[in-house]
């Protein structure tokens, strides 16, 4: 009996192991709206999401009737440069704490070619929620599907709080 009486118990706490566990409610801000999921990007994830971001930019500009660009690993340093001075500073613009501008960064790192454009954010979104908020701006949408543009530099600093400071940068 007490065997029957253990295995029953065995079997009800296995199974009760089994179950979903209760839906998670999300947590709300102050305005009763569900508050964003922080997304934490992690060290092998870097290639994983330039290519991403890459792949997205030419789908856009592909529907615009726009060539594709390429990644480029010197407009790549810059955008890493802008995005970790941004982050010194805690303010999202297109000037770096020593007053320099997109044209001077891409030609600190040697990149022959013009800037077309640079593109900014400071969020806790997304790669591809950032595109979409830039391509929703008419400023920041004609540096992502200029004509001129042939190269893109894409890189981010992710602070421990998870607030992203991403940089795109293009060049021809």
């Amino acid at each position: 009996m007490a065997r029957i009486l253990v295995l029953l118990l065995s079997a009800v706490l296995a199974l009760g192991a089994c179950a979903a566990p209760p839906p998670q409610q999300p947590t709300l801000g102050a305005d009763g709206k569900p508050l964003p999921k922080l997304y934490r990007i992690r060290a092998g994830d870097s290639s994983r999401i330039q290519f991403r971001m890459l792949d997205s930019v030419n789908a856009l500009r592909e529907a615009a009737g726009q060539p594709a660009v390429q990644l480029n690993a010197q407009l790549n340093a810059a955008a890493a440069t802008h995005s970790r001075d941004m982050s010194v500073q805690n303010r999202p613009w297109h000037f770096g704490s020593d007053g320099s501008s997109p044209i001077d960064r891409v030609r600190r790192v040697g990149y022959a070619g013009n800037l077309v454009g640079e593109n900014i954010s400071e969020t806790y979104e997304t790669e591809l929620e950032t595109l979409a908020a830039w391509m929703d701006q008419q400023n920041t949408r004609n540096v992502i599907l200029s004509p001129d543009a042939r190269n893109m530099g894409f890189s981010w600093l992710q602070e421990d709080n998870g607030k992203i400071w991403w940089t795109m940068v293009m060049g021809n």
